[in-house]
């Protein structure tokens, strides 16, 4: 069954949840207008993404982020899933989460992923300020089986296949993404995202999807250029870049099949992960330095 695919790439207030949340209801009042099924919001879009050491003070747990979005939300006609960005509160310790809810008649939350890899690289430094993750994103949903990806985890190529092994047909990736030298007038960061989001759907045949931040935090212009690839890698829509906006993509689970039909990778890979782990064993054992 074919369904829509909403992008809502916002500029959150700092640290201000409240006036977050009501914009993240108003674009999913918006994107349901539009007949989206599900709409994917960036990375920590409930508070803005440079909070630093003010992290811990605002995070929220998951279902105090789906409690605040629900009283919003009541005059939601049917149901809507949202995938939202935010500072999580667990354990008495905080993560860079995204949450996937059910908005409308019978809410609730499905899935909660925490960023697995954390950058203390250029201008990043999240190890400072919260705790990496360390389950896979990937879940069954109305919709189909999701994957989730926030951010820096894209930028390593083997979560997104261990998301592929997984059954994931979707992967969402929420993202605050700094703007990083100018190519072709569009940012470099931009086109970096583009490349890893469309060799990920090329090689295991899925849906990739990147919400994007815009606006400027901490000094740091945070370029936006959502983007949403098919499973055979064509570019399916991208917002524009540097403000806020609502894109819509169609999603169709035949597409899958197809893809992966005419480029089996991403069966050749199940076959043989068996020796692909067993020879990365014997790899580490055979390196003096390893261990």
């Amino acid at each position: 069954m074919k369904w829509r695919l909403a992008l809502a790439q916002t500029r959150p207030a700092k640290a201000d949840l409240e006036s977050n949340l009501d914009g993240i209801a108003e674009a999913v009042r918006q994107a349901a207008s539009e007949q989206a099924e599900l709409v994917v919001f960036p990375e920590s879009a409930a508070t803005g993404y440079y909070l630093e050491d003010a992290v811990g003070s605002h995070a929220i747990r998951a279902g105090d982020l789906l409690q605040g979005l629900v009283q919003r939300t009541a005059d939601l006609p049917r149901p809507v899933d949202v995938l939202v960005g935010f500072y999580e509160e667990s354990d008495g310790q905080p993560f860079n989460s995204a949450a996937y809810m059910e908005l409308g008649p019978e809410p609730k939350t499905v899935h909660v992923y925490q960023k697995f890899f954390l950058p203390t690289y250029a201008m990043f430094d999240e190890e400072r300020h919260h705790r990496a993750g360390t389950k896979l994103g990937v879940f069954e949903s109305r919709l189909g089986r999701m994957g989730v990806l926030i951010c820096e985890d894209v930028w390593h190529s083997t979560l997104g296949a261990m998301l592929a092994m997984s059954g994931a047909e979707f992967v969402l990736v929420p993202t605050a993404s700094p703007t990083r030298s100018l190519a072709d007038e569009r940012p470099g960061n931009v086109l970096r995202y583009e490349r890893m989001l469309r060799a990920l759907s090329e090689e295991h045949g899925v849906y990739t999807a990147a919400a994007m931040l815009t606006g400027f935090e901490g000094g740091k212009g945070l370029s936006g250029g959502s983007v949403c690839f098919d499973p055979f890698g064509e570019k399916v829509v991208q917002a524009d870049l540097f403000e806020p906006s609502l894109v819509l993509a169609e999603m169709d689970p035949e597409t899958i099949l197809e893809a992966r039909r005419a480029t089996p990778l991403l069966d050749d890979l199940r076959t043989n992960w068996p020796r692909l782990t067993a020879a990365f064993g014997h790899g580490l054992g055979s390196n003096p330095g390893a261990g």
